[in-house]
């Protein structure tokens, strides 16, 4: 597995290495759990911007709400 370098403010890197201490992990297993957590709850946009159809719906959302188009009421919004 190849590595990246993370700049880490200090008073933050400090507050890491007391936590890594108490947990008793090293701060690469945290960072790597953490690295998890958000991937996973980004993981829905990332399909949804996989899908070609849907980034063109997005685009064209954008500019409706851009222009001041009207948008539907939670109630004409079909189930």
């Amino acid at each position: 597995m190849s590595t990246a370098t993370v700049r880490i403010p200090e008073e933050k890197r400090d507050t890491l290495k007391i936590i890594a201490s108490i947990e008793k992990k090293e701060i690469r297993e945290i960072l790597s759990e953490l690295i998890d957590e958000y991937i996973e709850r980004h993981r829905e946009t990332l399909e949804l911007f996989s899908r070609p159809e849907w980034v063109e719906i997005v685009k064209k959302g954008k500019k409706e709400v851009t222009k001041g188009v009207k948008g539907k009421t939670l109630n004409e919004l079909e189930d």
